[in-house]
């Protein structure tokens, strides 16, 4: 059975989440957590417009819609309060609770794409969300 492309390319994201955790909390030992993410932010937007412009081009930019480009400054407010709330967060704890807790994201997705996207809640993924989060109780234990 072939591996689908989401799924490798799911799996490629949750190495890099990884080490981007592992580098954020070298980093932040002497930085302040706020700084540390406008650092970040900074090199991560020129690395997205620069793999943006190498394959993509700008021909893209003029095709998103109003209600789109709303959606997308939108999730970058939502992202980059979610990446100064987890770089303060492991500033001031171990890496292995904090990153867990913040998959706990996980439930929040589920509960949000059946509220505003209308997805349907299956069996799959309601034990999904209950093994993450009783990994994060034992954890937290």
């Amino acid at each position: 059975m072939k591996m689908n492309e989401w799924l490798i390319l799911a799996i490629l994201d949750a190495f890099f989440a990884a080490l981007a955790t592992i580098f954020a909390k070298i980093g932040l030992q002497n930085v302040d957590s706020m700084t540390a993410t406008a650092l970040r932010s900074i090199v991560m937007m020129f690395f997205a417009v620069g793999m943006m412009l190498a394959f993509r081009g700008t021909g893209f930019i003029s095709s998103i819609t109003s209600r789109e480009a709303i959606y997308i400054i939108l999730s970058g407010i939502a992202g980059g309060a979610s990446w100064i709330l987890y770089f303060l967060a492991l500033q001031k704890g171990e890496t292995t609770p904090v990153s867990l807790v913040d998959k706990s994201s996980l439930a929040f997705v589920v509960l949000l794409s059946v509220l505003v996207l209308h997805e349907e809640l299956t069996l799959k993924k309601i034990v999904a969300v209950g093994l993450v989060l009783a990994a994060i109780y034992i954890l937290a234990i």
